[in-house]
Parts: structure tokens; C-alpha cells; sequence
């Protein structure tokens, strides 16, 4: 996985609003590929977080898939 690739977050993070299947673009490659910096905005453009994650919490997209939503701000909410 290199920079700008687009990748699918293979777990909820914890502490955070991100949940397992949110795709994100690689911002930084760290140490050959253990890590990544990788940021999570919304379908407009807002950033929702910067995240460093291993390897195994992210995978490149698949051709076959397709882009889904959900609000973050109705999830704010129900979580409250």
C-alpha cells in the first residue's frame, strides 16, 4: 500500500468515531509498510480523523466493492 491509496479500515478503532469497513487515504507510509497514516473524512470533504494504524487494521479497496454511508452525527447522538 503506497500514498494516496485508498484502504478499508479492517476493525472499529477504539476511542474513536471510526467503525471497521470506513475507508480512508493513506497519507504517510511508515517504517516499509508496518504503519500508515491514514485520514477518514466525510463524503464532502470534512475531516473526521488522522489515524496511525498497523497494517493489519487497514486493507487496499477491491475493485468489486462499493462505497456505503452512515452519519456520524446521528451516531454522536444515539451514543450520548
Amino acid at each position: 500500500m503506497s500514498e494516496f491509496d485508498l484502504v478499508v479500515l479492517q476493525e472499529d478503532v477504539a476511542d474513536s468515531r471510526l467503525k471497521k469497513g470506513d475507508v480512508g487515504t493513506i497519507l504517510t507510509v511508515y517504517n516499509e509498510g508496518k504503519a500508515f497514516e491514514v485520514e477518514f473524512v466525510t463524503l464532502t470533504g470534512e475531516a473526521v480523523a488522522v489515524e496511525t494504524l498497523l497494517s493489519h487494521q487497514i486493507r487496499p479497496v477491491r475493485s468489486s466493492e462499493v462505497l456505503a454511508v452512515r452519519d456520524i452525527a446521528l451516531q454522536d447522538v444515539n451514543e450520548s
